[in-house]
């Protein structure tokens, strides 16, 4: 290192805690008032909190208690066009640091009726979002998420958590070829306010080797200076901080330290919702405990800030800015502990042959570009302004992605979940790409004549799609690809065709009416109302805890189809008869389905040939039990 420098030469506290952001805590693991703390304090020092994976109060969007790095996670809990759209950074979750290998989780008694509303689920029900991640198989459908992501918010940055393990570097290489402007990675000394201790022990690396090798991999591949690197792993005071900006990263984050400064006692009763001071709980009586403030935050995260200015100047650095990437600066520290001295740490601190890149990159955003789906939202902009309906026809290719995003994305930053005021019917002909309908919003009808890829309706929250073949297809059409209505919150869809597997997986609240469904149809739904009208596959209903699925079943063989852990059918009652007329009768005005036309003639004969399948009731009733239980404690 360079002589020291005077203090007062080292750029100022302000600069430093914009590079801090709070760990993906949920609003579910934390109670609302030291979630919003958090966001608070970080706002106002210029800094970030992380909503983690459990949404937000949409009332929050728009005060300081709005969490600037909304997270998209597996489960896309209460991910709606409105929380992507009030984010300055969408983050994806690929894996947590604290018990890689593992989804979130958030126990039942923890589920109250104000977290299950956020995230539209059911009061008392465990949530999880499994670590087989339903809609990223591939960097491709990685690179389609973040392609999703900024169609729907142009101005957000894009971040992927990763974590610390053997080998994270090339996948860090790949997420920013996937043109992801941050990597995050996470080391195995964060905690979670919501798992047992069995899931966060002797689980994930130090974040030190993560960060190291991710540095590494980048610079080797001449792609430094495309994004930013963030890590986060138990961080607590100036040196941890130090120690990260000579490793590598640009930006660092804080997770229990800062539930510690708004009045965390470690009791560690988290998964089980007894926190004594009301920091991560959701029962009443504790949160009534609760004494946080931001100004107590911002008092730690302050001193953290100063406490990186003396290091600075202690090495002769300006600006944290100077610090990053410096190894030159790092040494192994000799124990003289013959054991502790064995262990090499030269990998970690090896020099690399080419001039580490900064991050330098900055985006022209053309919030109306050339793709199909800004020229929708370009044609379709004065509905946001005047009562007018619109009518619009385009032809539609296969490399058309993410078409109807932007426009719900426009819809709901200025309104909310309320309607525009104008309408539009936009009609397509032809094959859509990838993510058909993503995002879509109240006010918008997509109608398309052909065929759809993949994640059709994905995050969808209003609106309609209605799909079918041409007139000159050769009949029983498959018409959509997998993983359909992921996600959405409402919404309907009515296709006059059949679909791939994982057909409205996690949908909580869009209606459907689809032809036909593939393997694992249903998967983790936590709402909405499905109609299946032809073939099934394996696995319907599998961890399905909330709304219902109506199956016409002529052979008699939902037996072998039905995963019966959550799950039970029976035979309909008089109104969900009528349910299912209804959508039968609107599946047919919006797509001329004959397969819809013919049942409804024969409605007094087949009607009773479908069965309801919904969620067990003694689910719920299991789990308020426990809480209950929990309660008296």
């Amino acid at each position: 290192s360079g002589p020291p420098i005077a203090l007062s030469k080292v750029e100022p506290v302000q600069e430093i805690t914009k590079r801090f952001s709070g760990g993906a805590m949920s609003h579910g693991a934390l109670s609302a008032e030291a979630h919003e703390t958090i966001a608070i304090a970080l706002n106002r020092l210029g800094g970030k909190a992380n909503t983690g994976e459990g949404g937000e109060a949409p009332e929050r969007y728009r005060d300081e208690r709005n969490s600037p790095i909304k997270q998209i996670a597996s489960g896309r809990f209460g991910v709606t066009p409105e929380y992507a759209v009030c984010a300055s950074e969408l983050q994806i979750k690929i894996a947590q640091g604290s018990k890689p290998g593992e989804g979130g989780q958030l126990p039942g008694h923890k589920v109250s009726e104000e977290i299950a509303r956020l995230r539209h689920t059911t009061p008392g029900v465990a949530l999880i979002s499994p670590p087989p991640h339903h809609d990223i198989y591939s960097i491709e459908d990685l690179a389609q998420l973040i392609f999703d992501l900024k169609q729907v918010n142009p101005y957000a940055d894009i971040s992927v958590k990763l974590v610390a393990e053997a080998g994270v570097g090339l996948i860090a290489a790949g997420c920013v070829k996937a043109l992801a402007d941050i990597v995050h990675i996470a080391g195995s000394d964060g905690g979670t306010g919501a798992s047992p201790l069995t899931s966060i022990k002797h689980a994930g690396l130090p974040w030190e080797i993560g960060l190291s090798e991710t540095q590494q991999a980048l610079i080797a591949n001449d792609l430094r200076d495309h994004v930013r690197i963030r890590t986060d792993g138990g961080f607590k005071t100036g040196r941890d901080v130090i120690v990260a900006a000579l490793l590598g990263a640009d930006e660092v984050s804080f997770g229990t330290t800062l539930l510690l400064a708004e009045g965390c006692l470690m009791v560690r009763s988290c998964h089980v919702d007894t926190c004594p001071v009301g920091i991560a709980t959701q029962r009443e009586d504790l949160r009534e405990k609760y004494a946080g403030t931001p100004e107590m935050v911002m008092q730690y995260l302050t001193y953290v800030a100063e406490d990186i200015r003396r290091q600075l100047a202690q090495l002769g650095l300006r600006s944290y800015e100077e610090a990053i990437g410096r190894i030159d600066l790092v040494r192994q520290y000799v124990t003289h502990n013959p054991r502790a001295d064995v262990l090499d740490l030269a990998p970690l601190l090896a020099q690399t042959s080419k001039t580490p890149g900064k991050f330098s990159v900055k985006r022209n955003i053309n919030y109306f570009g050339h793709e199909l789906g800004d020229r929708l939202a370009h044609d379709s902009a004065s509905i946001l302004e005047n009562k007018t309906s619109i009518s619009l026809e385009y032809t539609i290719g296969n490399t058309d992605r993410t078409v109807g995003a932007k426009l719900g994305g426009l819809i709901e930053k200025q309104y909310g979940t309320n309607p525009p005021p104008g309408s539009v019917q936009a009609t397509f002909i032809g094959t859509a790409g990838q993510s058909f309908g993503a995002f879509l919003a109240s006010g918008i009808t997509l109608n398309l004549i052909g065929e759809a890829n993949d994640y059709v309706g994905k995050s969808m929250s209003g609106g309609r799609i209605a799909i079918r073949a041409p007139e000159n297809d050769a009949g029983a059409p498959t018409l959509l690809g997998n993983t359909v209505l992921y996600g959405a919150t409402g919404g309907e869809l009515y296709c006059a065709g059949s679909s791939g597997e994982r057909f409205c997986v996690r949908n909580s609240g869009a209606r459907a009416v689809i032809e036909g469904v593939g393997s694992h149809a249903c998967e983790y739904m936590t709402g909405g109302t499905v109609v299946i009208l032809g073939p099934c596959g394996a696995n319907l209903g599998a961890g399905m805890t909330g709304g219902q699925v109506f199956l016409f079943d002529p052979t008699n063989c939902f037996e072998d189809l039905l995963n019966p852990q959550l799950v039970e059918a029976n035979r309909l009652s008089s109104d969900e008869n009528r349910v299912v007329h209804s959508l039968m009768e609107l599946h047919q005005e919006f797509t001329q389905s004959e397969i819809a036309k013919n049942l409804l003639k024969q409605w007094n004969e087949i009607n009773g040939l479908f069965w309801r399948i919904a969620p067990k009731n003694e689910v719920a009733g299991i789990e308020s039990r426990a809480e209950g239980t929990l309660a008296k404690r």
